[in-house]
């Protein structure tokens, strides 16, 4: 008897199996030597190599001698947590439980530069459609740019569920990597005196209970009157602030924050896996939706530090924003807050920007959601 039949998974063993077994090592190894994103990046690339192996039994596989289909526990996973969008559902209020809106509050014209930091977005719909995408698979492409994983895995399961491996590994891959993209865009895009622009605000002010407690309901409200698609996605992230904040729900909050949000994120990381196979992923198409991701992350930066600037034109002196904070905009909370803030302090050491960046990329939470929610509602009139 040979070792081909004694291990029938080095028969079937391909180049293109090696190349996803290598990338499921990489991700491995940014998560846990470089600390970008491991609560994803891991289980996303042990995935990667549980589906990679040959008659893998952790996905779907005919069986030789019945002809029949024997479903792997990653499919079945995600035919009832991904399909069915409810894993990145549960991560939105387990988000929502994280975030402090009162910074927000503090600085509320900073909120719009989680509109303007969506810019790449669209501008990268529209390049997927001229390359030959059709609206669904463009959209789902572009919403990379969200910065926001839970949107592009909610988008893409819905309108492009055959790009849903490279359009996840992107999205998060981005995310990690924000303290890399970001600075460069930034500094190309200001000048040294704009970085040291420094930034006053009532960071002292105090928020009422009331209003905070408002705001999710509020804001659910209205995001379902003008785009009722939306209400899954803001309904889901505000849901989990309101358990934060109305503060007789404490236990409720904690296990969303840690339990929740711990157990699905290694569930959607895992099962995301499942979509990563050679077949699917050693494409031409991967390596576009790679590239155009970051053509859509870099110019949500453009959008945001640009419309700083902009309205730094009708500022007085003494009142004006730091163009930097802009960047915040898109949904890579806190992450892009901190980079912000630390490039503001390589600048001038004295030069406190977190709570503004924080505002912002509060704003860029929302933004990225409610951006996700007008794809779903537009998209479907436009196909």
């Amino acid at each position: 008897m040979g070792l081909e039949q004694l291990l029938p998974a080095i028969s079937g063993m391909t180049w293109q199996h090696l190349v996803m077994i290598g990338v499921g090592l990489i991700l491995i190894y940014l998560a846990i030597a470089k600390k970008y994103e491991p609560t994803l990046l891991l289980p996303m690339g042990f995935g990667a190599i549980l589906v990679n192996i040959p008659l893998s039994s952790a996905i779907t596989q005919i069986d030789p001698a019945t002809g029949k289909a024997v479903e792997g526990v990653l499919n079945i996973f995600f035919d009832a947590g991904i399909a069915t969008e409810i894993f990145p559902l549960l991560i939105f209020i387990a988000i929502g439980a994280m975030i402090d809106f009162s910074p927000l509050f503090r600085n509320p014209s900073l909120l719009l530069f989680g509109a303007a930091a969506q810019f790449g977005i669209f501008l990268t719909m529209v390049l997927a459609a001229l390359l030959g995408y059709d609206i669904r698979e463009a959209a789902s492409i572009g919403i990379i740019g969200a910065a926001d994983g839970p949107t592009s895995i909610v988008v893409a399961s819905r309108f492009a569920p055959n790009l849903l491996g490279p359009i996840s590994v992107a999205a998060y891959s981005y995310m990690a990597l924000v303290p890399i993209i970001q600075p460069p865009v930034i500094r190309m895009l200001t000048t040294k005196k704009e970085r040291l622009i420094r930034m006053t605000g009532n960071n002292n002010k105090k928020i009422s209970k009331k209003a905070l407690i408002a705001f999710p309901i509020v804001i659910t409200i209205a995001a379902g009157i003008i785009a009722p698609s939306s209400l899954a996605l803001i309904g889901f992230l505000m849901f989990g602030n309101l358990i934060r904040e109305c503060g007789v729900l404490n236990k409720l909050s904690m296990s969303a924050q840690n339990e929740l949000s711990s157990l699905v994120t290694i569930l959607l990381g895992i099962t995301i896996a499942s979509t990563m196979t050679a077949e699917r992923f050693i494409r031409v198409d991967t390596l576009i939706i790679i590239a155009l991701g970051l053509f859509a992350f870099v110019f949500d930066t453009f959008g945001g530090v640009i419309f700083a600037k902009f309205l730094n034109i009708f500022r007085k002196e003494g009142n004006k924003i730091n163009p930097m904070v802009g960047a915040c905009g898109i949904s890579a909370f806190p992450m892009s807050a901190r980079v912000i803030h630390q490039m503001g302090q390589k600048e001038d050491p004295y030069n406190y920007l977190l709570m503004p960046a924080i505002s912002a990329n509060v704003g860029g939470q929302i933004g990225s959601v409610v951006a996700g929610g007008i794809i779903l509602t537009l998209v479907p009139l436009l196909a």
